[in-house]
């Protein structure tokens, strides 16, 4: 039986599953046996061989569903090759990617145990009219720009390389 390759994600908005879909579909094109799931619907790691798990930062934490899915799947996670994609900053400001990389390295040390092969940060989305709770009572996020920082190539190529160096391939 080829290894299965799970890719999921949490979001709020769905900019981070469109990733998750492009890194599916990327890993698929090169030979991996991939199966997507929306992070909240997995309940046992047991029939995968690795997990890319794609997390948007929301004011410098990693999404809820994740910090549960982090918690629920340690051991499981700990005997497997993780891949982490994150999704940070939604403009250009190379400030903005610094501060997301600071960031996302704060949050993945509450988690000593946790040691992808591979992580990235990525673009993210933001439409200051789909805000949800609590987020919307926020004036200062309302006035924000819309901003879409995403690099659909850069995302395609990670998610190669994950194919060729760090996730298993079934033997054809």
């Amino acid at each position: 039986m080829e290894p299965i390759v799970l890719v999921t994600s949490a979001t709020r908005y769905g900019s981070t599953e469109e990733e998750a879909q492009a890194v599916a579909k990327t890993l698929r094109e090169s030979g991996v046996a991939v199966e997507t799931q929306p992070i909240r619907n997995v309940y046992t790691l047991e029939p995968y061989g690795a997990v890319v798990l794609g997390v948007p930062l929301y004011m410098g934490l990693l999404h809820k569903d994740a910090r549960r899915f982090l918690s629920a799947h340690r051991n499981a996670l700990t005997k497997m090759p993780v891949a982490l994609f994150v999704l940070g900053p939604v403009q250009t400001d190379q400030k903005d990617w610094a501060g997301a990389r600071t960031q996302l390295k704060k949050e993945l040390a509450k988690y000593p145990w946790f040691s992808p092969v591979s992580q990235q940060v990525f673009g993210g989305k933001f439409d200051p009219l789909k805000l949800g709770f609590p987020f919307s009572l926020f004036p200062p996020l309302r006035k924000l720009p819309a901003g879409d920082a995403r690099d659909w190539t850069a995302i395609r190529a990670w998610a190669r390389d994950l194919a060729l160096v760090h996730l298993p391939i079934p033997q054809r």
